[in-house]
């Protein structure tokens, strides 16, 4: 085994931190602390790349439906979110923000995402029982303390199974159908008023609802959407600024042509979108069904990285039983769900494709398919990549299929996608992960290598903007 990564360093410390939230919030007796049971879900001490939280499910000895109160007991709380804890609950899931994430920023992170279930558990509210958590209490970070949310254990198992390579394609479709209609719920629903601009959301000094920074990006709220991605290419210029292998793409005159592209083009790539006004609860992380793993740099190439996935169900009943972790959620444009919440490989509307080769053929011919509704017939054979089979072309369909039955917004239906994800696409290009992630450069101290990925980030990077005329 590997030696303990940044994740278990702080171990002990996080659980003496919950300990201290459940003398300080419930009033419990050190004897219910100390038989209260706290258990780490989906943790690995020897996980390479840092979480974004710690989840951890909690068992009680006695019933805590008195709620929870203000440090030291002195009266209930009342916080907007949250509802009152059920009589006889006595098992919750606790999840600790990481302060030390990577891209997470704090200030807001932990309102953003108690309001965008509040938002999600209203839009969702039609599904019976519920798939989205109950908030009983929260915490929002602060120095010298970790944001907290207490929430419902949920039913359920990941769907790992059910997309298994042994699962049928009706099997899929069932769970597909499924998304489809929690997709649409979340397009549909009326935002309030409050919620006046594009980005994360937070609570106002009376409870309600208002637009705040974005969390995984530091920035924001926007006035339209095109202000958001201008606010966010620079966002991504300053962090190219800061990163010794892109000194900010200066090199080879290709900052100077990203800033023209920002100043002359960037407006006109919003001028087909004619919904560009519409904004949406956005998810961004909604499944992994379409995940490929991640093979990590020497000497780790032996380990593969594959993250858990936010959607749950019932084995027995096929159902979906829960749409979790609203870390990245935001209010963007429905289209946005569509860039991020699903892998390249089936789910994802992906910007302009280089189809030089055979793998850029295949997800080119896949973002006609998606952009037109229409795939091909038969269906063609997916191309072989390092992480194994590309496209699966036959769940990419069924996917379709359902969005179309229950005239979700996708990609086929929202004019002007196309430029939009292209922009997108730009926005990604600016920050490869490779050389920004911290964990990852940790894994991979070969010179060689990092100078490898810096070139062909340019040529892809250099390859948009030509696309792009710029």
């Amino acid at each position: 085994m590997a030696a303990p990564s940044h994740n278990h360093a702080n171990y002990q410390a996080r659980l003496d931190y919950i300990q201290g939230l459940l003398r300080d919030h419930f009033g419990l007796s050190n004897e219910n602390i100390s038989e209260t049971k706290i258990t780490p879900i989906q943790y690995e001490a020897d996980f390479p790349f840092k979480y974004n939280n710690f989840v951890y499910h909690l068992k009680f000895p006695v019933d805590i439906s008195d709620g929870l109160r203000n440090a030291g007991g002195r009266r209930r709380l009342e916080q907007p979110g949250c509802v009152p804890i059920p009589a006889g609950s006595r098992e919750f899931i606790m999840r600790l923000s990481n302060p030390d994430a990577e891209g997470m920023h704090q200030e807001t992170r932990v309102q953003n995402g108690v309001a965008i279930l509040t938002l999600a558990s209203a839009a969702l509210r039609h599904i019976k029982p519920s798939v989205v958590p109950r908030v009983f209490g929260w915490g929002g970070a602060s120095q010298g303390c970790l944001g907290w949310i207490l929430q419902d254990l949920m039913p359920g198992v990941p769907l790992d199974a059910v997309f298994s390579p042994t699962a049928s394609l009706d099997q899929k479709s069932g769970i597909l159908g499924q998304m489809a209609v929690i997709l649409k719920a979340l397009q549909d629903y009326p935002l309030p008023e409050s919620i006046e601009g594009w980005g994360g959301l937070t609570f106002d000094s009376s409870g309600a609802i208002v637009s705040a920074s974005m969390p995984n990006v530091g920035a924001g709220p926007w006035s339209s959407l095109e202000n958001s991605y201008r606010g966010r290419l620079n966002v991504a210029l300053d962090r190219a600024d800061k990163n010794p292998y892109l000194q900010g793409w200066r090199p080879n005159g290709i900052r100077d042509r990203v800033d023209d592209f920002i100043k002359r083009g960037l407006s006109a790539q919003f001028s087909e979108l004619t919904s560009r006004q519409e904004r949406a609860i956005i998810h961004a992380d909604f499944s992994k069904l379409f995940f490929n793993e991640i093979t990590l740099p020497p000497p780790s190439t032996d380990m593969k990285v594959k993250a858990s996935d936010n959607l749950l169900y019932d084995p027995a009943t096929g159902l979906v039983t829960a749409l979790l972790d609203y870390d990245f959620s935001s209010i963007l444009h429905p289209a946005y769900e569509f860039f991020r919440s699903f892998a390249p490989n089936g789910g994802r509307f992906t910007g302009w494709v280089a189809d030089s080769d055979p793998e850029g053929q295949e997800l080119a011919a896949l973002r006609r398919a998606k952009l037109t509704g229409e795939f091909p017939s038969p269906l063609p054979t997916p191309v072989e990549t390092r992480n194994g089979p590309g496209v699966d072309w036959e769940l990419a369909q069924a996917w379709e299929n359902e969005l179309q039955r229950l005239n979700v917004k996708r990609p086929s239906t929202i004019q002007g996608i196309n430029k939009l994800a292209d922009v997108d696409e730009l926005l990604g290009s600016l920050t490869p992960w490779r050389l920004i992630n911290t964990d990852f450069l940790r894994m991979n101290t070969d010179e060689g290598q990092r100078m490898a990925v810096r070139r062909m980030s340019e040529e892809q990077l250099v390859a948009v903007l030509d696309h792009l005329g710029f």
